[in-house]
Parts: structure tokens; C-alpha cells; sequence
């Protein structure tokens, strides 16, 4: 195996030092390190972090290889600094067996550019009707822990009460995709001056809060663990700082379009804006970064959603929900935080990592830690170009905006998976 000396490279913003990545950890950290067989990376003006880790990735294989694969999203991620991602289960076939989830965390092997661990649906085909194999995606080679059935909610509150006690006899958890069905239907954006204005549908904030509402109680119940996929709303907030000065166990997640975005690009009529749960106001994303940065939120998830351009560029009423999002995220995180280095591995690598039980990853660069890292160019500020994203999709809301912040490289247990900004293999 291949040995890096990264000199000169600040650790989560401190004082310049060097780290020696040897057989799959980082085997010094000092000043003045030397070793004649090592590839020296200049980290001069980079920060190390703890490699990224993203709770919700869609790699829509198996089923729509046209839009992302599991080498694709693995490759778009490393390129965002990602060295583990959680990979949804609204494939096709739906990750709802043991055999689908093996077949997804195989080929995360396979590729060899992040860990990919998969997530198993809570119901079988996300039809909310019955439990899938829980126990036995549990008990598989890919040792899931995490089950969704995100982009449907679990909207039965019987079964979603089972799903909660099921998943205990393994500590695992149950993430909620937040959505009330009967308060969306025909929904297309946030439900708002904007939608009237726009004459669309609205989607109230109470859908996604009803059931947040709902769900704390029963995790508080049953005494199980609860994750909130992508909060949207100040509304939501406010449930989940009660619920966690109660003492549940629940966990949260926001994305970074909705710490950016408003529900005015919708007025647009452009698209690449239809995202589930919907663009908010203002000042709903002013309660998120303020919960974000308490620990009210724990993380911040990508929701990477890649989809087809047919299933983009069409009418907004035809349209899929999703955007990408691990290409851009750190750069995101960066312009809504600031460089705060360690709140920023906090959010983005520490706390989804032990959300998600991955052991080997969300270690700060130290002697002994795995070397899962990733080396970022603060100073440097990008133009996001869709055309040379890795992903294979090109839905992003960012397009032609500058942002801060790039990826130099990325090491997957002391393996370079990206170089000087470029994917390695």
C-alpha cells in the first residue's frame, strides 16, 4: 500500500503540522516528518478533515442506472470529500431484502471509492402495507441498521410503532421521511405567497410537522431510535427541541438546499428546483441554520437525488422531486458556516457516523485514526460547471454559481481516491 506525507496541512484549522498515512491509518503526526517512500502531498493552505460521511444518498441502482450507479454516485462523492454514504432504498427492486441490500454494498465494494452501506426499506416495496426483512437485512453481509422508506412516509402509525420496536433488538433505526400524504396530494412547492402567486399547489409545513410530531412520540413510547430525514421547517424545529429536552432519542437531518434556497426559484418554473420535502421561506431557513448550529439538527445529508434528464427537463408538473448534492455540500456548509472546522466535521463526518454505527469513519486525523480523510482548499472559490460533475445525472441548483471551498483530495483507509481534485480511479 501506497504511503502519503501531507505537509504543512492545518488539522480542523489549527497550526500547520504534517501527517504520515501508513497501512490504512494515520502513523504520525508532528512537524519536520520525514519518510523517503511516501508521496508527498503539499497540504500548504489545506485543512484536514474527518472524511465526510452522508446519510442519505440515492445511487438509484439497482433499476435506474440511466440516472446514477453505484460507481458514479460512489465517485461523485469521493470528489465532495465523502469516504462512507448510506445509500437509500427506493431502487429497483426496492431494497427491501436481504439479497438487494448485499447486492448494493457489494458493489460499493467493487467500486472501492467510499464505503457504501446500505439502507433497507421499512415496508416491502415502500408501499407502507407490511414490514419488509428487517431482521434479515440486519443479519445480511451489509449489516443494515438504517431503514427508510424515504420518499414515502410510513404514514401508518401502527406499523410505524412496530417498525420502531422491530428495529431495537439490533439498536437500529428507523428514518422517517416526514410527510403526511393526505395533507400533499396534487402538492407541487411549499405552501405559501409564492404558490398562490404562481397559482401551484401548496404543501403545508404542518405535513411534514404533524408527523414529526406524531413519530417523536411513539420513538419516546416504544423506546427505540428515530431519525428526521431532511427538516424543512421552523415548525419542525420547534418539535424536535421539545422532543430532545424530553430525552427522546432522535436525531435529525437537513440538507444544504434548504439551508440555501428559498421557494422563490420556483417562480422560475425551472425544475431543478422540484425537490421533496419542497424549497421553504426565508425564514425557515433562517430557524434551520440557528438549530444546526445548537445540535438541534445533528446533521447535515446530502439527498443526493439524480435523476434523468427526462425526468427533469420537462413540465414542472411532470417532473421527479431531487437534486444533486455530494459534489457541492462541503462548499454549501462552508458558505452557510463559515470556516468553523470543527462544527463543521461535527455536522458532516462525527455525528452521522455514529448515527449510522460506521466505526471506522468520523475520526479526526490523529496518530492511530483510520485515514479517512479529506484535504479541503478553503481560499479557493468554484464556478459549479454540471457538465463536469462526476455524477451521471446533471440536476443541480447550483449551476454557474461560485462557491467556496475545494476538494484537493481524499483518502479511503490511506488510499488516495482523489488527487488534486481529480478522482483517481
Amino acid at each position: 500500500m501506497t504511503a502519503y506525507l501531507i505537509t504543512n496541512v492545518s488539522v480542523l484549522g489549527a497550526a500547520p503540522t504534517d501527517l504520515l498515512i501508513r497501512d490504512g491509518v494515520v502513523a504520525e503526526a508532528g512537524t519536520g516528518l520525514a519518510a523517503p517512500d511516501a508521496v508527498v502531498v503539499n497540504g500548504t493552505g489545506l485543512v484536514a478533515l474527518p472524511g465526510l460521511v452522508d446519510l442519505h444518498t440515492h445511487l438509484r441502482e439497482p433499476g435506474r442506472e440511466d440516472a446514477e450507479t453505484v460507481e458514479t454516485g460512489s465517485r461523485a462523492a469521493a470528489l465532495g470529500g465523502y469516504t462512507a454514504v448510506c445509500a437509500m432504498a427506493n431502487t429497483s427492486p426496492v431494497a427491501d431484502t436481504a439479497g438487494v441490500v448485499e447486492q448494493v454494498w457489494r458493489l460499493g465494494r467493487e467500486a472501492g471509492l467510499v464505503d457504501v452501506q446500505p439502507i433497507g426499506a421499512v415496508t416491502v416495496g415502500l408501499a407502507g402495507e407490511r414490514l419488509a426483512e428487517l431482521g434479515a437485512m440486519a443479519d445480511s453481509a451489509a449489516r443494515v441498521r438504517i431503514f427508510s422508506d424515504d420518499g414515502h412516509c410510513v404514514a401508518d402509525p401502527r406499523l410505524m410503532r412496530r417498525a420502531l420496536e422491530y428495529v431495537k433488538a439490533f439498536d437500529g433505526i428507523v428514518a422517517q421521511h416526514a410527510e403526511e400524504p393526505r395533507l400533499t396530494e396534487g402538492a407541487q412547492m411549499h405552501e405559501g405567497e409564492v404558490a398562490t402567486r404562481l397559482g401551484l399547489t401548496g404543501w403545508p409545513a404542518v405535513a411534514e410537522e404533524a408527523i414529526i410530531a406524531r413519530d417523536v412520540l411513539l420513538a419516546e413510547h416504544v423506546g427505540s431510535r428515530l431519525h428526521v430525514c431532511h427538516v424543512s421547517t421552523a415548525g419542525s424545529v420547534g418539535v424536535l427541541r421539545q422532543a430532545k429536552a424530553r430525552g427522546v432519542q432522535v436525531t435529525a437531518e437537513v440538507t444544504p438546499h434548504h439551508l440555501l434556497l428559498t421557494d422563490e426559484k420556483a417562480a422560475t418554473y425551472d425544475p431543478v428546483y422540484k425537490v421533496n420535502p419542497p424549497l421553504r421561506t426565508a425564514a425557515d431557513i433562517a430557524a434551520l441554520r440557528t438549530a444546526l448550529a445548537e445540535g438541534i439538527i445533528d446533521i447535515v445529508a446530502t439527498d443526493h437525488a439524480p435523476h434523468a434528464v427526462e425526468d427533469k427537463e420537462c413540465e414542472w408538473a411532470y417532473a421527479r422531486p431531487g437534486m444533486l448534492g455530494l459534489e457541492t455540500a462541503l462548499s454549501i456548509a462552508l458558505d452557510v458556516l463559515g470556516p468553523q472546522w470543527d462544527l463543521i466535521a461535527e455536522r458532516m463526518s462525527r455525528a452521522p457516523a455514529q448515527i449510522a454505527g460506521l466505526a471506522e469513519h468520523g475520526h479526526d486525523p490523529a496518530p492511530g485514526a483510520p485515514a479517512n480523510l479529506t484535504l479541503v482548499d478553503p481560499a479557493t472559490r468554484r464556478t459549479v460547471e454540471p457538465t463536469e460533475l462526476a455524477s451521471r445525472s446533471r440536476n443541480t441548483p447550483y449551476a454557474r454559481m461560485t462557491l467556496p471551498g475545494r476538494i484537493v483530495a481524499t483518502f479511503l483507509r490511506g488510499v488516495a481516491t482523489v488527487l488534486d481534485g481529480k478522482a483517481v480511479k
